[in-house]
């Protein structure tokens, strides 16, 4: 008796800590904002967005579910910047465990004084340690870690090349981006890469409210070809950027694969659903007791090239072989 007594005490302890672990002995509040794309596609078990939805699925593996263990607070300042800050004030003030945020580092560090010490996991930003966001990409050391979708200038020329090994003779390309893009130190060795190429870079800057006149200065500077930055107003935007670029012939180069599904040529980046699911395992840790600080962010590891061949011949292009055998993935 003794012995079955003293085995059903050690058992009892050591089921103690392993059932704390789980996700589902207590309820937890994560917050996600967006920056441009609209609610709607946020909502629901199986979001339109491609990002939110592998996010939500992978929270769902790791065993968080809606309605039982967990309350998911969607945000978004619909492309509006300006709002970004008080959407920040009011999740805060809902004491969520986990908020998790696209947008660049500059937006991020625009709401810092109201974040306290809300543990944050960004996918998607450029540069913390530039912002104060971070001591280092190793060892943020504060309460923000996360997924990095560009290292540097060298993502943006890549584009460029694949784009001129697609397009032998192009030599005019607009550019377009958002102001603050342009105006980036980055932009400078970008045009060095489009130079030694022999391709000339026009600027079209991207004015979310007025986009229909940007698609008017577009077709003015008598362009060869679109490349489309990774600003978030880009992927808000991108099934009116493609609808204008199918409509005037333009062959573009875009920054998220989504935007080649939806009628884009090409695009060279990040997957957009990994970006999610590496969000849901940052936060799966943070809920599990790791501190933001003391997790790297992370840096892109594997980027794809995805090919629109459908729309290649509706506009009248020609994809070399070579750059179809090195396409991740080709749209038929």
């Amino acid at each position: 008796m003794r012995r079955r007594t003293f085995l059903a005490l050690v058992g009892g302890a050591l089921a103690v800590p392993f059932a704390s672990a789980q996700p589902g002995t207590r309820t937890y509040r994560v917050a996600v904002i967006l920056v441009v794309s609209p609610l709607a596609e946020m909502a629901g078990p199986d979001p339109v967005h491609p990002t939110i939805r592998a996010f939500v699925h992978k929270l769902r593996a790791l065993g968080y579910i809606e309605g039982r263990n967990l309350i998911l607070e969607r945000r978004t300042a619909d492309g509006r910047p300006e709002r970004y800050p008080g959407i920040v004030a009011e999740l805060v003030g809902l004491k969520p465990d986990v908020i998790v945020t696209a947008g660049e580092s500059g937006l991020i560090a625009s709401a810092k004084n109201v974040w306290g010490g809300v543990p944050i996991v960004t996918l998607g930003t450029d540069d913390p340690v530039k912002y104060g966001l971070a001591r280092s990409l190793a060892r943020p050391g504060g309460n923000l870690t996360g997924l990095l979708v560009v290292t540097g200038p060298e993502n943006d020329q890549k584009r460029l090349q694949l784009l001129k090994e697609t397009l032998p003779t192009v030599s005019r390309v607009a550019y377009l981006a958002p102001r603050r893009f342009w105006n980036y130190p980055n932009t400078k060795a970008f045009l060095e890469a489009a130079a030694a190429l022999g391709v000339d870079i026009v600027y079209a800057e991207h004015k979310p409210q007025v986009l229909d006149a940007t698609f008017a200065a577009i077709e003015r500077l008598h362009p060869e070809a679109l490349f489309v930055s990774g600003a978030a107003e880009s992927y808000g935007q991108h099934q009116q950027i493609v609808e204008f670029a199918r409509r005037a012939r333009l062959p573009g180069m875009y920054p998220y694969a989504p935007m080649v599904d939806a009628g884009g040529l090409m695009s060279y980046s990040v997957s957009v659903a990994g970006l999610g699911r590496g969000a849901a395992e940052y936060v799966d840790r943070i809920l599990k007791g790791a501190k933001p600080g003391d997790l790297p962010i992370e840096r892109p590891k594997t980027f794809e090239l995805v090919v629109n061949l459908k729309t290649a011949k509706a506009i009248g292009v020609a994809i070399p072989q070579l750059i179809l055998l090195r396409a991740d993935r080709v749209i038929e």
